[in-house]
Protein backbone atom coordinates (compact mmCIF):
# COMPACT_ATOMS: atom_id res chain seq x y z
CA UNK A 1 0.00 0.00 0.00
CA UNK A 2 2.87 2.26 0.67
CA UNK A 3 4.49 1.90 -2.76
CA UNK A 4 1.22 1.82 -4.48
CA UNK A 5 0.42 5.47 -2.91
CA UNK A 6 3.44 7.47 -3.71
CA UNK A 7 3.13 10.00 -6.08
CA UNK A 8 6.14 8.47 -7.83
CA UNK A 9 4.06 5.03 -8.25
CA UNK A 10 3.07 5.83 -11.95
CA UNK A 11 7.10 6.39 -12.81
CA UNK A 12 8.67 2.91 -10.56
CA UNK A 13 5.61 1.64 -11.66
CA UNK A 14 6.91 1.66 -15.43
CA UNK A 15 10.33 1.09 -14.28
CA UNK A 16 9.26 -2.55 -13.29
CA UNK A 17 7.75 -3.01 -16.54
CA UNK A 18 11.11 -2.17 -18.44
CA UNK A 19 12.36 -5.00 -16.35
CA UNK A 20 9.68 -7.05 -17.47
CA UNK A 21 8.97 -7.63 -14.04
CA UNK A 22 12.52 -8.93 -13.07
CA UNK A 23 12.34 -10.46 -9.40
CA UNK A 24 15.97 -9.04 -8.17
CA UNK A 25 16.93 -5.60 -10.14
CA UNK A 26 20.47 -4.44 -10.23
CA UNK A 27 19.77 -0.64 -8.83
CA UNK A 28 22.46 2.32 -10.46
CA UNK A 29 22.71 5.96 -9.19
CA UNK A 30 24.26 8.27 -12.20
CA UNK A 31 23.58 9.83 -15.19
CA UNK A 32 24.38 9.67 -18.77
CA UNK A 33 25.18 12.53 -21.21
CA UNK A 34 25.43 12.29 -25.29
CA UNK A 35 27.18 15.55 -26.45
CA UNK A 36 27.58 16.58 -30.77
CA UNK A 37 31.28 15.03 -31.09
CA UNK A 38 31.63 18.11 -32.99
CA UNK A 39 30.13 21.11 -31.43
CA UNK A 40 30.04 19.78 -27.17
CA UNK A 41 25.95 20.98 -27.72
CA UNK A 42 24.32 18.44 -25.21
CA UNK A 43 22.35 15.96 -27.49
CA UNK A 44 20.25 13.66 -24.53
CA UNK A 45 20.86 13.86 -20.80
CA UNK A 46 19.59 11.53 -18.17
CA UNK A 47 20.02 11.52 -14.24
CA UNK A 48 18.72 9.44 -11.82
CA UNK A 49 17.97 12.55 -9.44
CA UNK A 50 14.29 12.20 -11.20
CA UNK A 51 13.35 8.92 -10.54
CA UNK A 52 11.68 7.50 -7.82
CA UNK A 53 14.20 7.23 -4.79
CA UNK A 54 17.03 8.71 -7.10
CA UNK A 55 17.69 4.84 -8.70
CA UNK A 56 17.22 3.44 -11.92
CA UNK A 57 16.30 -0.65 -11.93
CA UNK A 58 17.97 -3.00 -14.51
CA UNK A 59 17.31 -6.71 -15.44
CA UNK A 60 19.53 -9.24 -13.17
CA UNK A 61 19.73 -11.03 -16.49
CA UNK A 62 20.00 -14.46 -14.55
CA UNK A 63 19.33 -17.43 -16.35
CA UNK A 64 17.82 -19.54 -13.78
CA UNK A 65 14.32 -19.60 -13.54
CA UNK A 66 14.46 -20.38 -10.09
CA UNK A 67 16.19 -17.41 -9.47
CA UNK A 68 14.53 -14.98 -11.59
CA UNK A 69 11.56 -16.78 -14.07
CA UNK A 70 11.63 -12.85 -16.00
CA UNK A 71 15.25 -12.54 -17.31
CA UNK A 72 15.33 -16.73 -17.44
CA UNK A 73 12.40 -16.14 -19.60
CA UNK A 74 14.52 -13.74 -21.86
CA UNK A 75 18.02 -15.91 -21.99
CA UNK A 76 15.89 -18.95 -22.85
CA UNK A 77 14.80 -16.74 -25.97
CA UNK A 78 18.34 -15.38 -26.48
CA UNK A 79 19.55 -18.85 -26.50
CA UNK A 80 17.25 -20.33 -28.73
CA UNK A 81 17.54 -17.69 -31.34
CA UNK A 82 21.95 -17.90 -30.85
CA UNK A 83 21.31 -22.16 -31.32
CA UNK A 84 18.60 -21.48 -34.47
CA UNK A 85 20.89 -19.00 -35.98
CA UNK A 86 23.78 -21.68 -36.11
CA UNK A 87 21.38 -24.18 -37.60
CA UNK A 88 18.96 -22.23 -40.40
CA UNK A 89 20.83 -19.17 -40.80
CA UNK A 90 19.78 -15.57 -39.88
CA UNK A 91 21.65 -13.06 -37.59
CA UNK A 92 24.56 -12.53 -39.94
CA UNK A 93 24.58 -16.22 -40.64
CA UNK A 94 24.19 -17.41 -44.13
CA UNK A 95 21.00 -19.81 -45.05
CA UNK A 96 23.10 -21.87 -46.79
CA UNK A 97 24.21 -23.33 -43.13
CA UNK A 98 21.46 -25.53 -43.06
CA UNK A 99 22.83 -27.72 -46.07
CA UNK A 100 26.20 -28.20 -44.83
CA UNK A 101 27.08 -31.33 -42.46
CA UNK A 102 25.37 -31.43 -39.31
CA UNK A 103 25.26 -32.98 -35.86
CA UNK A 104 23.16 -32.75 -32.75
CA UNK A 105 25.02 -35.14 -30.31
CA UNK A 106 24.66 -36.29 -26.31
CA UNK A 107 27.95 -36.90 -24.55
CA UNK A 108 27.53 -38.50 -21.27
CA UNK A 109 29.32 -38.98 -18.11
CA UNK A 110 30.80 -42.66 -17.27
CA UNK A 111 29.57 -44.67 -15.21
CA UNK A 112 30.56 -44.07 -11.54
CA UNK A 113 28.17 -46.96 -9.77
CA UNK A 114 24.79 -48.35 -9.78
CA UNK A 115 21.87 -45.91 -9.53
CA UNK A 116 17.98 -46.54 -9.37
CA UNK A 117 16.84 -46.20 -12.40
CA UNK A 118 12.88 -45.11 -13.87
CA UNK A 119 10.59 -46.67 -15.87
CA UNK A 120 11.04 -50.68 -16.30
CA UNK A 121 12.35 -53.20 -13.41
CA UNK A 122 15.14 -50.66 -12.27
CA UNK A 123 17.98 -53.35 -11.93
CA UNK A 124 16.80 -56.68 -11.64
CA UNK A 125 19.02 -60.06 -11.00
CA UNK A 126 18.44 -63.32 -10.66
CA UNK A 127 21.13 -64.44 -8.72
CA UNK A 128 20.05 -62.09 -5.95
CA UNK A 129 23.23 -60.79 -4.97
CA UNK A 130 24.87 -58.37 -2.46
CA UNK A 131 27.90 -56.10 -2.47
CA UNK A 132 30.78 -56.40 0.09
CA UNK A 133 28.90 -54.24 2.05
CA UNK A 134 26.17 -55.72 2.44
CA UNK A 135 23.61 -54.09 0.46
CA UNK A 136 22.01 -55.68 -2.74
CA UNK A 137 23.08 -55.26 -6.07
CA UNK A 138 19.93 -55.21 -7.80
CA UNK A 139 16.62 -53.64 -7.67
CA UNK A 140 13.18 -55.25 -9.07
CA UNK A 141 11.19 -52.26 -8.28
CA UNK A 142 9.39 -49.80 -10.71
CA UNK A 143 10.19 -46.57 -10.08
CA UNK A 144 7.87 -43.65 -10.91
CA UNK A 145 10.45 -40.88 -13.12
CA UNK A 146 9.90 -38.57 -10.20
CA UNK A 147 10.28 -40.92 -7.57
CA UNK A 148 12.90 -40.08 -5.04
CA UNK A 149 14.97 -42.83 -5.23
CA UNK A 150 15.54 -42.41 -8.76
CA UNK A 151 19.49 -41.46 -9.63
CA UNK A 152 20.57 -41.97 -5.99
CA UNK A 153 23.20 -45.15 -5.60
CA UNK A 154 21.99 -48.84 -4.33
CA UNK A 155 25.05 -48.65 -2.32
CA UNK A 156 26.77 -45.33 -1.14
CA UNK A 157 29.99 -47.03 -0.08
CA UNK A 158 30.59 -48.53 -3.40
CA UNK A 159 29.96 -45.51 -5.18
CA UNK A 160 33.48 -43.60 -6.83
CA UNK A 161 32.09 -40.15 -5.14
CA UNK A 162 35.55 -38.99 -5.70
CA UNK A 163 35.62 -39.60 -9.33
CA UNK A 164 32.13 -37.83 -9.65
CA UNK A 165 33.77 -34.71 -8.67
CA UNK A 166 37.31 -35.03 -10.23
CA UNK A 167 35.19 -35.88 -13.60
CA UNK A 168 33.08 -32.69 -13.30
CA UNK A 169 36.00 -30.80 -12.40
CA UNK A 170 37.60 -31.44 -15.89
CA UNK A 171 34.21 -31.89 -18.18
CA UNK A 172 35.20 -28.64 -20.12
CA UNK A 173 38.66 -29.52 -20.25
CA UNK A 174 37.36 -33.55 -21.58
CA UNK A 175 35.45 -31.09 -24.12
CA UNK A 176 38.18 -29.50 -25.37
CA UNK A 177 40.17 -32.68 -25.94
CA UNK A 178 37.57 -34.33 -27.78
CA UNK A 179 37.12 -31.11 -30.25
CA UNK A 180 40.73 -30.95 -30.81
CA UNK A 181 40.96 -35.03 -31.62
CA UNK A 182 37.87 -34.58 -33.93
CA UNK A 183 39.45 -31.89 -36.23
CA UNK A 184 42.54 -34.18 -35.92
CA UNK A 185 40.56 -37.19 -37.09
CA UNK A 186 38.64 -35.56 -39.81
CA UNK A 187 42.19 -34.22 -41.19
CA UNK A 188 43.89 -37.34 -41.25
CA UNK A 189 41.03 -39.00 -42.97
CA UNK A 190 41.41 -37.30 -45.87
CA UNK A 191 44.74 -37.07 -46.07
CA UNK A 192 46.27 -33.71 -44.25
CA UNK A 193 48.62 -32.36 -42.43
CA UNK A 194 46.81 -32.21 -38.58
CA UNK A 195 48.42 -28.55 -38.07
CA UNK A 196 46.97 -27.57 -42.27
CA UNK A 197 42.81 -28.61 -41.38
CA UNK A 198 42.82 -25.14 -40.36
CA UNK A 199 42.95 -23.82 -44.17
CA UNK A 200 40.54 -26.16 -45.06
CA UNK A 201 37.64 -26.77 -42.87
CA UNK A 202 36.09 -25.22 -39.63
CA UNK A 203 34.38 -27.32 -36.76
CA UNK A 204 31.43 -24.95 -35.78
CA UNK A 205 29.29 -25.69 -31.88
CA UNK A 206 27.59 -25.06 -29.45
CA UNK A 207 26.93 -26.89 -26.26
CA UNK A 208 24.80 -27.01 -22.83
CA UNK A 209 25.77 -28.68 -20.07
CA UNK A 210 22.93 -30.56 -17.94
CA UNK A 211 22.78 -32.81 -14.63
CA UNK A 212 21.19 -36.24 -14.92
CA UNK A 213 19.12 -38.04 -11.78
CA UNK A 214 22.19 -38.98 -10.48
CA UNK A 215 23.89 -35.76 -10.48
CA UNK A 216 26.75 -35.83 -13.20
CA UNK A 217 27.02 -33.69 -16.08
CA UNK A 218 26.16 -34.71 -19.37
CA UNK A 219 26.50 -32.50 -22.70
CA UNK A 220 24.03 -32.02 -25.43
CA UNK A 221 26.16 -30.20 -28.62
CA UNK A 222 25.22 -29.23 -32.21
CA UNK A 223 28.28 -29.48 -34.45
CA UNK A 224 28.94 -28.09 -37.91
CA UNK A 225 31.38 -28.29 -40.83
CA UNK A 226 32.14 -25.36 -41.83
CA UNK A 227 34.90 -23.70 -44.87
CA UNK A 228 38.62 -22.06 -43.27
CA UNK A 229 36.25 -18.58 -42.10
CA UNK A 230 33.28 -20.52 -40.47
CA UNK A 231 29.78 -19.55 -40.70
CA UNK A 232 30.58 -17.61 -44.12
CA UNK A 233 32.18 -20.70 -46.06
CA UNK A 234 31.25 -23.36 -47.67
CA UNK A 235 33.02 -27.15 -45.88
CA UNK A 236 35.33 -28.90 -48.49
CA UNK A 237 33.92 -31.03 -50.56
CA UNK A 238 35.39 -34.50 -48.79
CA UNK A 239 33.24 -32.98 -45.58
CA UNK A 240 30.20 -35.10 -45.48
CA UNK A 241 27.84 -35.67 -42.62
CA UNK A 242 28.84 -39.36 -42.10
CA UNK A 243 32.62 -38.63 -42.61
CA UNK A 244 32.22 -36.00 -39.42
CA UNK A 245 29.92 -38.84 -37.17
CA UNK A 246 32.53 -41.17 -37.72
CA UNK A 247 34.96 -38.61 -36.26
CA UNK A 248 32.54 -37.82 -33.24
CA UNK A 249 32.32 -41.32 -32.11
CA UNK A 250 35.43 -42.33 -32.73
CA UNK A 251 36.38 -39.33 -30.55
CA UNK A 252 34.61 -39.68 -27.93
CA UNK A 253 35.55 -43.18 -27.39
CA UNK A 254 39.61 -42.62 -27.77
CA UNK A 255 39.77 -39.12 -25.68
CA UNK A 256 41.36 -39.13 -22.14
CA UNK A 257 42.25 -36.40 -19.51
CA UNK A 258 44.53 -37.76 -16.70
CA UNK A 259 43.78 -36.01 -12.95
CA UNK A 260 46.34 -34.07 -10.87
CA UNK A 261 48.94 -37.18 -9.10
CA UNK A 262 47.56 -37.08 -5.40
CA UNK A 263 48.98 -39.43 -2.61
CA UNK A 264 45.49 -39.84 -1.36
CA UNK A 265 43.95 -40.29 -4.70
CA UNK A 266 46.39 -41.68 -7.24
CA UNK A 267 46.19 -40.32 -10.60
CA UNK A 268 42.72 -41.37 -12.55
CA UNK A 269 41.80 -41.37 -16.10
CA UNK A 270 38.91 -39.62 -16.89
CA UNK A 271 36.80 -40.26 -20.60
CA UNK A 272 32.98 -39.70 -21.38
CA UNK A 273 30.59 -42.72 -20.71
CA UNK A 274 29.81 -45.57 -23.23
CA UNK A 275 26.33 -44.21 -24.07
CA UNK A 276 26.92 -41.54 -26.99
CA UNK A 277 23.76 -40.07 -29.06
CA UNK A 278 24.81 -38.83 -32.78
CA UNK A 279 22.57 -38.06 -35.15
CA UNK A 280 22.67 -36.49 -38.71
CA UNK A 281 20.43 -33.58 -39.21
CA UNK A 282 19.10 -32.92 -42.18
CA UNK A 283 18.12 -30.31 -44.74
CA UNK A 284 15.21 -32.06 -46.91
CA UNK A 285 12.36 -31.48 -44.19
CA UNK A 286 10.64 -28.55 -43.82
CA UNK A 287 12.58 -27.22 -40.51
CA UNK A 288 10.67 -28.44 -37.49
CA UNK A 289 13.27 -30.38 -36.79
CA UNK A 290 16.54 -27.43 -36.29
CA UNK A 291 13.99 -25.59 -34.28
CA UNK A 292 12.91 -28.13 -32.32
CA UNK A 293 16.74 -29.09 -31.01
CA UNK A 294 17.18 -25.24 -30.80
CA UNK A 295 14.20 -25.05 -28.37
CA UNK A 296 15.42 -28.19 -26.41
CA UNK A 297 18.95 -26.19 -26.09
CA UNK A 298 17.50 -23.28 -24.47
CA UNK A 299 14.94 -25.08 -22.47
CA UNK A 300 18.10 -26.72 -20.47
CA UNK A 301 20.34 -23.20 -20.32
CA UNK A 302 17.58 -22.03 -18.22
CA UNK A 303 17.99 -24.80 -15.45
CA UNK A 304 19.71 -24.40 -12.20
CA UNK A 305 21.20 -27.14 -10.33
CA UNK A 306 18.48 -27.00 -7.97
CA UNK A 307 15.46 -27.42 -10.41
CA UNK A 308 17.61 -31.02 -11.28
CA UNK A 309 18.12 -31.47 -7.83
CA UNK A 310 21.37 -31.55 -8.31
CA UNK A 311 23.09 -29.05 -6.21
CA UNK A 312 22.16 -25.85 -5.48
CA UNK A 313 22.12 -22.26 -7.01
CA UNK A 314 23.90 -20.42 -4.50
CA UNK A 315 27.17 -20.76 -3.63
CA UNK A 316 28.11 -22.48 -0.24
CA UNK A 317 31.40 -20.98 1.91
CA UNK A 318 31.61 -23.20 5.02
CA UNK A 319 30.86 -26.97 6.08
CA UNK A 320 27.87 -26.21 7.80
CA UNK A 321 26.33 -24.42 4.44
CA UNK A 322 26.48 -28.44 3.00
CA UNK A 323 24.66 -29.38 5.77
CA UNK A 324 22.16 -27.14 5.70
CA UNK A 325 20.98 -27.24 2.24
CA UNK A 326 17.96 -28.43 0.87
CA UNK A 327 19.18 -31.49 -1.33
CA UNK A 328 19.70 -35.21 -1.46
CA UNK A 329 21.72 -37.19 0.76
CA UNK A 330 23.70 -38.35 -2.22
CA UNK A 331 24.32 -35.11 -3.48
CA UNK A 332 25.09 -33.56 0.05
CA UNK A 333 27.81 -36.35 -0.19
CA UNK A 334 28.95 -35.20 -3.63
CA UNK A 335 29.34 -31.74 -1.81
CA UNK A 336 31.29 -33.19 1.37
CA UNK A 337 33.67 -34.81 -0.90
CA UNK A 338 34.35 -31.57 -3.08
CA UNK A 339 35.30 -29.76 0.39
CA UNK A 340 38.06 -32.58 1.55
CA UNK A 341 39.19 -32.77 -2.37
CA UNK A 342 39.36 -29.19 -2.54
CA UNK A 343 41.96 -29.02 0.50
CA UNK A 344 44.25 -30.95 -1.08
CA UNK A 345 47.40 -28.86 -2.43
CA UNK A 346 47.62 -30.87 -5.70
CA UNK A 347 43.69 -29.93 -6.69
CA UNK A 348 44.38 -25.97 -5.45
CA UNK A 349 43.89 -25.03 -9.37
CA UNK A 350 40.64 -27.10 -9.79
CA UNK A 351 39.35 -24.61 -6.89
CA UNK A 352 36.60 -27.30 -5.82
CA UNK A 353 35.49 -25.58 -2.81
CA UNK A 354 34.71 -22.51 -5.27
CA UNK A 355 32.44 -24.90 -7.20
CA UNK A 356 30.86 -26.86 -4.21
CA UNK A 357 27.48 -25.94 -5.04
CA UNK A 358 27.77 -27.39 -8.83
CA UNK A 359 29.76 -30.75 -7.30
CA UNK A 360 33.36 -29.57 -8.92
CA UNK A 361 32.13 -28.16 -12.49
CA UNK A 362 33.70 -25.51 -13.44
CA UNK A 363 32.73 -25.27 -16.76
CA UNK A 364 30.04 -22.79 -18.43
CA UNK A 365 26.30 -23.86 -19.06
CA UNK A 366 26.88 -23.00 -22.98
CA UNK A 367 29.49 -22.56 -24.93
CA UNK A 368 29.89 -22.14 -28.77
CA UNK A 369 32.84 -21.66 -30.62
CA UNK A 370 33.55 -18.26 -32.31
CA UNK A 371 31.83 -18.66 -36.16
CA UNK A 372 28.86 -20.49 -34.64
CA UNK A 373 26.62 -18.37 -35.31
CA UNK A 374 25.63 -14.79 -33.30
CA UNK A 375 26.60 -13.54 -29.54
CA UNK A 376 24.47 -12.77 -26.59
CA UNK A 377 25.76 -8.98 -26.77
CA UNK A 378 25.11 -9.21 -30.65
CA UNK A 379 21.19 -10.00 -29.72
CA UNK A 380 21.04 -7.79 -26.90
CA UNK A 381 21.93 -4.61 -28.99
CA UNK A 382 19.73 -5.87 -31.59
CA UNK A 383 16.75 -5.53 -28.92
CA UNK A 384 17.25 -2.34 -27.76
CA UNK A 385 17.88 -0.93 -31.37
CA UNK A 386 14.44 -2.28 -31.63
CA UNK A 387 12.85 -0.38 -28.70
CA UNK A 388 14.18 2.78 -29.83
CA UNK A 389 17.11 3.23 -28.50
CA UNK A 390 19.33 4.51 -31.65
CA UNK A 391 23.04 5.34 -31.61
CA UNK A 392 23.68 9.35 -32.80
CA UNK A 393 26.72 9.28 -35.51
CA UNK A 394 29.89 11.27 -34.05
CA UNK A 395 28.35 11.57 -30.31
CA UNK A 396 30.01 11.30 -27.51
CA UNK A 397 28.28 9.66 -24.13
CA UNK A 398 29.12 10.69 -20.66
CA UNK A 399 28.64 7.56 -18.02
CA UNK A 400 28.80 8.20 -14.03
CA UNK A 401 26.69 5.45 -12.84
CA UNK A 402 27.31 3.60 -9.36
CA UNK A 403 25.80 0.16 -7.82
CA UNK A 404 23.31 1.36 -4.85
CA UNK A 405 21.26 -2.06 -4.47
CA UNK A 406 19.51 -4.51 -5.33
CA UNK A 407 16.21 -6.62 -4.86
CA UNK A 408 12.54 -5.52 -4.25
CA UNK A 409 11.02 -5.01 -0.72
CA UNK A 410 8.16 -7.65 -0.12
CA UNK A 411 5.14 -5.65 -1.23
CA UNK A 412 7.07 -4.31 -4.49
CA UNK A 413 8.27 -8.26 -5.17
CA UNK A 414 4.21 -9.28 -5.25
CA UNK A 415 3.94 -6.16 -7.91
CA UNK A 416 6.60 -6.94 -10.26
CA UNK A 417 5.93 -10.55 -10.23
CA UNK A 418 2.14 -10.12 -11.65
CA UNK A 419 3.94 -7.80 -14.25
CA UNK A 420 6.39 -10.54 -15.47
CA UNK A 421 3.41 -12.98 -15.05
CA UNK A 422 1.09 -10.16 -17.34
CA UNK A 423 3.89 -10.28 -19.86
CA UNK A 424 4.32 -13.80 -19.99
CA UNK A 425 0.92 -14.49 -20.61
CA UNK A 426 0.78 -11.62 -23.75
CA UNK A 427 3.81 -13.61 -25.13
CA UNK A 428 1.48 -16.94 -24.79
CA UNK A 429 -1.48 -14.97 -26.12
CA UNK A 430 0.86 -13.72 -29.30
CA UNK A 431 2.36 -17.25 -30.32
CA UNK A 432 -0.75 -18.91 -30.30
CA UNK A 433 -2.37 -16.21 -32.55
CA UNK A 434 0.35 -16.77 -34.70
CA UNK A 435 0.20 -20.42 -34.86
CA UNK A 436 -3.79 -19.85 -35.55
CA UNK A 437 -3.03 -17.73 -38.36
CA UNK A 438 -4.07 -14.64 -36.17
CA UNK A 439 -2.44 -11.58 -35.75
CA UNK A 440 -1.35 -10.25 -32.07
CA UNK A 441 -4.38 -7.84 -31.81
CA UNK A 442 -6.83 -10.80 -32.60
CA UNK A 443 -5.40 -12.43 -29.41
CA UNK A 444 -8.18 -12.09 -26.10
CA UNK A 445 -6.94 -8.95 -23.75
CA UNK A 446 -6.34 -10.37 -20.46
CA UNK A 447 -8.16 -8.30 -17.57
Amino acid sequence: MRVAQDPQFPCWLEQITATGGCSHPVHLSGSTTILDGITGEILHHYDTRNEPGERLLVRCRNRRATVCPACSSLHAGDTYHLVRAGLLGGKNVPTTVRHRPRLFITLTAPSFGAVHRAGELCRPRRDGGICEHGRPLGCGTVHAPDASAVGQPLCVHCYDYTGHVLWHAHAAKLWDRFVIDVRRRLASSVGLVQSRFALHARLSFARVAEYQKRAAVHVHAVVRLDGPNGSQDEPPAWGTAEMLIDAVRASARRVRVRTPYSPAVGELELRWGAQLDARILHADGDGPDDDAVAAYVAKYVTKGASETGAGTDRSLTTWADIEAAPVSEHVRALMRVCWRLGSLPEYAPLNLRTWVHTLGYRGHILTKSRAYSTTYAALRAERAHHQGHVDTPDAVTERHWRYVGSGHTSGAALIAAGIAEDLAECRRLSADARQQGGGVNDAPART
